[in-house]
């Protein structure tokens, strides 16, 4: 099973983290990396290869990482000279990778069984799976709902809803072969793209663990809940 691991993006939300580190490198506790923790579960879940598209700082992942053998997982890279969005450096290895496989974002931290995700892809012939996560988003204001002028109606505070993307895919080969290879494509891009042909992607309907490290909050909440779920995020460790 082949992973593609985004690991090319500056940060920038993580700044002044990530000035000197890229963000998969940024340290989770006082032992690992988010991209170690990431690798020993691809490893676990039985992935044996895994491509790692750098870009900012992609030296230092490159010498922190090198052929993955410390994980049990051949690793071989993908340097973005230039930002390429979530799906454009998958383009530009298209011919190398398998039918179907995963790819994620180097900062998700997670519980998620990443095989059982490829699994379902795979099953569901979608062209694409979104591993969802239900995300509580609170206003603080009152919210109007205005009309010719007029307010009707009106809610103090409210707290919205959603199901987000965890920055985890299924996706498959045939899906991108429309797509030139060198341009920037989005994960935004290929999802309009899909739902205006019809070909709609599968959800993979997640309640476990999840943050996004590309957030400074989510940051700081994962390095004080670390000693906590370590046995969850890395079973055994």
């Amino acid at each position: 099973m082949h992973a593609v691991i985004l690991a090319g993006g500056k940060g920038v939300r993580l700044r002044p983290y990530t000035t000197r580190l890229p963000k998969p490198l940024v340290p989770i506790g006082d032992e690992f990396s988010i991209l170690d923790i990431v690798l020993t579960q691809l490893s676990q879940h039985g992935f044996d290869r895994a491509t790692l598209a750098i870009g900012y700082l992609g030296d230092l992942i490159r010498s922190y990482v090198g052929d993955g053998s410390r994980w049990g997982i051949r690793i071989d890279y993908a340097t973005e000279d230039t930002p390429l969005g979530t799906i454009g450096p998958v383009l530009r290895i298209l011919d190398s990778l398998p039918d179907h496989f995963l790819v994620m974002n180097g900062d998700v931290l997670t519980d998620l069984d990443y095989a059982a995700l490829l699994a379902q892809h795979v099953g569901s012939k979608a062209p694409l799976t979104v591993a969802t996560y239900q995300r509580q988003v609170k206003i603080d204001f009152g919210v109007l709902t205005t009309e010719s002028g007029r307010v009707v109606e009106f809610s103090e505070k409210p707290v919205l809803n959603y199901r987000v993307s965890m920055g985890v895919y299924g996706l498959s080969r045939s899906t991108l072969t429309d797509y030139q290879s060198g341009l920037p494509l989005g994960f935004d891009e290929l999802v309009l793209d899909l739902l205006a042909s019809g070909n709609l992607p599968e959800e993979y309907n997640f309640g476990g663990y999840w943050l996004d490290i590309g957030r400074p909050d989510d940051y700081d909440r994962a390095n004080a809940e670390f000693d906590d779920v370590r046995g969850t995020l890395l079973k055994g460790g």
